[in-house]
């Protein structure tokens, strides 16, 4: 396979990614979600701001996007589903749209091994679901499935090109939550179902609306 591929792909997948979901979503409610909450534009800080409803939708596209250039490359090989899968979560992480800041990539980064590494994503997602329900955290939650990813990868394929890769991929998760390791540390982390920490005020009205506006009812 020639080079064009790889890069025709990798700036197809790159621009996929970088479509900004949680900031449009939340611009057309008027609120620009990186002035509220944590002031990620990712699928949690839409939960906490705008409601269930909002949050599972951008979490879905988020993962959709991952997931769909990867599954079009694929039977073209590994190395190609490789390119588009970091390029994918880069656009999500970096978006040229909002000057090369973005999410944490999660999401995506499930969508994309989904079409890549179905089984060793069951065994994160596992681990996700396990550290969510005991701690209530979503980043630590997070953190810990970030890690175990080249494990459970390793055990299912036993290749170590695909064991570097997913490496590669959990270490751009945690780097991408180094405020929130900085947050779980100091003990001032938001828990699912508190807005903050104890003694602290909350960010956002119980509506969901940033300065104690209310939003407008979400019927979506």
């Amino acid at each position: 396979m020639t080079v064009a591929p790889f890069i025709s792909w990798g700036i197809l997948a790159y621009f996929i990614g970088s479509i900004p979901t949680g900031f449009l979503w939340a611009k057309a409610r008027g609120i620009d979600i990186r002035t509220v909450g944590s002031g990620n534009i990712g699928a949690t800080n839409v939960m906490r701001t705008l409601g269930k409803g909002p949050g599972i939708t951008v979490l879905l596209i988020d993962a959709a996007k991952g997931f769909v250039p990867v599954f079009l490359v694929r039977g073209q090989g590994p190395a190609l589903q490789i390119v588009c899968c970091l390029a994918v979560i880069a656009g999500h992480n970096w978006t040229c749209w909002l000057k090369f800041k973005g999410g944490k990539g999660v999401a995506t980064s499930a969508g994309a091994l989904a079409a890549m590494l179905p089984w060793p994503l069951v065994c994160v997602l596992a681990v996700w679901a396990v550290v969510f329900g005991i701690s209530r955290y979503v980043s630590l939650a997070s953190i810990c499935a970030a890690a175990a990813l080249p494990v459970a990868t390793w055990c299912w394929t036993h290749d170590s090109t695909l064991l570097g890769f997913t490496g590669v991929l959990g270490g751009l998760a945690i780097y991408k939550h180094q405020a929130n390791i900085q947050r779980l540390l100091a003990g001032t982390e938001n828990r699912v179902g508190r807005a903050g920490p104890p003694g602290q005020p909350k960010s956002v009205n119980p509506d969901g609306a940033p300065g104690g506006r209310a939003l407008p009812k979400d019927k979506s």
